[in-house]
């Protein structure tokens, strides 16, 4: 019998849309290059509930709901809606999810006939994904990419993560620490494996210096940093605020470059700008907004050093992306940051929440001499080909390896998930 060829339903309910463009850039960046080599369609519920329309007239942000289904350079991306209940009854959720997009995945099986289940992180969409594979009979790929880390702490998700960490057929992740935690939760070892994300550096590439401060009003004597991100808590911008004043001292044209927006975590632009004008620092910050990747390249190009004081990732894809640039990066030693930031020379790692330890970090890299083409060079190294390559082949072995290497689901018959 011939090989089958895997047909991918990519499910993630993170994913962008034309209401929020730049939400799981990195999963569309992954599997739209997957699809170059196997076709896929990508399912992306979104939480909904009665009434949370009235919320997003005191919270514009709130929940923006996408059309029902969009093409995004030639493949069908389809946006359900799940109810979504604030505060406990998100532990629902996984179920909520699978329910909802089981009647939208009956019609693509008809139509698409896909094989092969892909979804990203492991709560709710890895749990939706499981039950829907089991309903289906059909094999489940899921990637842990770095919310499971905070979710293992908590007592309500915990036994949550260990289902789906037991019926998912394969999984990959993007950084060893998060492999490490699957195998802690009940994982086994052999089930598992490392699949980061890589950085297109036709992209991101570094432009003239004195052209990309242009852009920005910023002097070509200037010392600058730059974070990239989403403008949540998580992310620390306000940790890297607190140490200008300080920095300032020894480096009195310092500038920082704070690009990003909103994100479906919240967005504290306006408590960071308060926290900016206290600090009376309102000529060095610059807050850029959100810019498409195609762009980035300018304000990365206009920095000395990438910072980001963040309290958890998986793997940080805009780490590789400042290095594709020419930048040594300065961040914290959470999660996957330690294994992308893996040599002193391409970089500085502290231990989270350590103020003295990140401004000492930062003013030593603003005055080091870096060797900025070694560090575009190990950007160069974490190309998208090669783990495209392992992704197309391990979706190959799923789909033709056939049932009895379905993980444990006589377990599952016996102990329903939900």
């Amino acid at each position: 019998m011939s090989p089958r060829e895997p047909r991918l339903v990519v499910l993630s309910s993170l994913f962008p849309s034309t209401v929020q463009p730049g939400a799981g850039l990195f999963i569309r960046e992954r599997m739209f290059r997957v699809s170059r080599e196997l076709p896929l369609v990508v399912v992306s519920p979104r939480a909904w509930f009665p009434g949370q329309g009235l919320i997003r007239l005191l919270r514009p942000g709130y929940r923006p709901m996408p059309p029902r289904r969009e093409m995004q350079e030639g493949i069908e991306v389809y946006y359900p809606r799940f109810l979504s209940l604030p505060g406990l009854f998100r532990q629902v959720d996984g179920l909520s999810m699978a329910l909802a997009t089981l009647p939208l995945l009956w019609r693509l099986r008809r139509r698409f006939q896909f094989n092969l289940i892909d979804a990203h992180f492991a709560y709710p969409d890895g749990y939706a994904a499981a039950l829907l594979g089991r309903w289906f009979g059909l094999p489940v790929a899921l990637t842990l990419r770095g919310t499971e880390v905070p979710q293992s702490r908590n007592p309500h998700l915990r036994g949550k993560l260990k289902d789906v960490l037991l019926r998912a057929t394969r999984v990959f992740s993007v950084s060893e620490s998060l492999r490490e935690l699957a195998i802690q939760l009940g994982m086994a070892p052999a089930k598992g494996r490392v699949v980061g994300n890589g950085v297109d550096t036709s992209r991101f590439r570094p432009e003239d210096r004195h052209a990309a401060r242009a852009r920005y009003g910023l002097p070509d004597s200037a010392k600058v940093l730059i974070s990239v991100g989403a403008l949540v808590e998580r992310k620390g911008f306000h940790r890297v605020l607190a140490m200008l004043p300080e920095l300032l001292r020894d480096q009195p044209e310092l500038h920082y470059l704070i690009v990003g927006g909103g994100s479906p975590e919240g967005n504290l632009e306006q408590a960071l700008r308060e926290q900016v004008a206290a600090l009376g620092l309102e000529q060095r910050v610059h807050f850029l907004g959100p810019i498409a990747p195609d762009e980035l390249k300018w304000p990365l190009s206009a920095a000395d050093v990438f910072v980001l004081a963040t309290r958890n990732e998986g793997w940080a894809n805009v780490f590789l992306e400042a290095m594709a640039c020419g930048l040594p990066v300065v961040t914290t030693d959470v999660g996957g940051n330690a294994e992308v930031v893996c040599h002193a020379s391409l970089g500085v790692i502290v231990p989270f929440d350590d103020g003295g330890a990140l401004k000492r970090a930062i003013a030593n890299a603003l005055a080091k001499d870096w060797d900025r083409r070694a560090i575009r060079a190990h950007a160069r190294s974490h190309g998208w080909d090669a783990r495209v390559a392992v992704l197309v082949e391990e979706f190959r072995q799923l789909v033709n390896t056939g049932m009895e290497t379905r993980a444990e689901l006589p377990i599952a018959s016996r102990n329903p998930m939900p």
